[in-house]
Formats: structure tokens, sequence, C-alpha cells
């Protein structure tokens, strides 16, 4: 079992930088793989980083590459998601989440655990 709790949201201008974080409880931290999504009222969650939990691999989708990254301390039991250069529509509540293993990182679906989100705003 792995609880997660998100932290770092809030309001930021166009252009500037939030760095969220994921704390998860549980012994087997380290062997979980780790994404980030995000959602906006009546859309689907959309995946924006994800991380392996052996050689750290990361992965992202076209939209935040070169904005985002993505990293982990797995002695602090902690997944980050730095976000520079943000735009209005990055606006969304975050999630992150974690699997055993996935088959494909942009599904919802692969993932077994989710925190609560938390709000990030960027105002134009």
């Amino acid at each position: 079992q792995v609880q997660l709790v998100e932290s770092g949201g809030g309001l930021v201008q166009a252009g500037g930088s939030l760095r969220l974080s994921c704390a998860a409880s549980g012994r087997t931290f380290s062997s979980y793989v780790m994404g980030w999504f995000r959602q906006t009222p009546g859309k689907e969650r959309e995946f924006v980083a994800g991380i392996s939990w052996s050689l750290g691999s990361t992965y992202y989708p076209s939209s935040v590459k070169g904005r985002f990254t993505i990293s982990r301390d797995n002695a602090k039991n902690t997944v980050y998601l730095q976000m520079n250069s943000l735009k209005p529509e990055d606006t969304a509540v975050y999630y992150c989440a974690a699997a055993p293993y996935v088959s494909s990182w942009y599904r919802p679906d692969q993932y077994d655990y989710w925190g609560q989100g938390t709000q990030v705003t960027v105002s134009s």
C-alpha cells in the first residue's frame, strides 16, 4: 500500500516557476514508477511526467518537455515536479501517481495509487 500527498501548488504568473512535491508512505516506494498528471474541469486526466524506479529514466509529453522536470529522492520517499516557463494553459489540478509497473505512461488506469491533488494556477 502506498499513500501519496502532494504539495507546492499555488498561484504564479506566466513565465514563473513552481516545484511540486509528492511525499509517499510505504517501504517499497523505491520500487514504484511515479507519474504526474493534471486535470481541468470537463477534461480527462493528462500525463505530464513519469520516472522509472530503477535507472530514473524520465518521460514527458511534448506539451511540457523542456519546461517540466521530474525527479525522485528514494531516501526521502519523495518525487518532485519542477515546472518552469509556466503558461496559463498549465493551470490544472496536479496529481502524483504510483504503480509497480506501467505498460503505458500516458494511461491513468495503469496507476494504482493517487494523491489528492494540488491546484496550480498560472495567471496571464
